[in-house]
């Protein structure tokens, strides 16, 4: 009794050995084929992003994976190729269109992938707008006339560079630091030019008379007050 005992015991513990050994060899393959699996799953996606009415291309169209931060836009006759993963959801967007979604398929025995995405006109109603014209010929032109256009950048620059109003700021504006520099060693030359003599009379001085000519035609002298 004791022998069939201890042979059931020695039966039982090579059972489980063999158990144990097969469920190892079950894990190593389950391993590769999970390894395999991310390649496996790999596909290329292509096609052509066109109009529903027309059948018309649609260029520069958007081709985003959602939740991977990839994507792909279609070229100048709405063609696109991009790699991804079997079950990922692809969205094709484009201005002045709806989105469209489609959902790559789980079970595909090919590693390639085609489609003809066809995108729907986003129409946008605007409200309505009513053109009201004036009740008189009179009161148009009178709104008319009385309009303020503001002043583009070449009536600017020329209010800028009339020759009336930079005689205005001259008159206003101070002098920056080279005119200052320039009339004091000017009023320095003079002075070395007459030490140790009486100044000199700029009423003999034809150069004098000259400046004084031009600065008379300029209007350096008029009354700044009636400008």
């Amino acid at each position: 009794m004791k022998q069939d005992n201890l042979s059931n015991f020695i039966l039982m513990i090579r059972n489980l050995r063999y158990i144990f050994l097969l469920l190892t060899v079950l894990s190593v393959f389950k391993i590769k084929a999970q390894n395999r699996n991310p390649k496996d799953s790999v596909i290329e996606l292509y096609g052509i992003v066109m109009t529903s009415d027309s059948l018309r291309a649609i260029p520069s169209a958007s081709v985003i994976i959602q939740h991977k931060g990839r994507g792909a836009i279609t070229n100048n006759d709405g063609v696109f190729s991009i790699a991804v993963v079997k079950g990922d959801k692809v969205t094709f967007s484009s201005i002045g269109f709806k989105d469209r979604e489609y959902k790559i398929p789980s079970n595909l025995p090919d590693n390639q992938y085609s489609l003809i995405v066809l995108l729907v006109n986003d129409t946008n109603y605007l409200p309505a707008t009513i053109l009201k014209p004036r009740p008189t010929r009179e009161q148009f032109e009178r709104d008319f006339a009385n309009t303020k256009i503001a002043d583009d950048q070449y009536e600017i620059a020329r209010q800028n560079t009339d020759e009336q109003k930079r005689r205005a700021l001259m008159a206003v504006l101070p002098a920056d630091g080279q005119e200052a520099v320039r009339y004091q060693m000017q009023q320095q030359a003079a002075k070395y030019y007459s030490q140790g003599q009486l100044p000199q009379m700029n009423i003999f001085n034809p150069m004098a008379w000259a400046d004084f000519i031009q600065a008379w035609k300029r209007g350096d002298f008029k009354n700044k007050n009636n400008n």
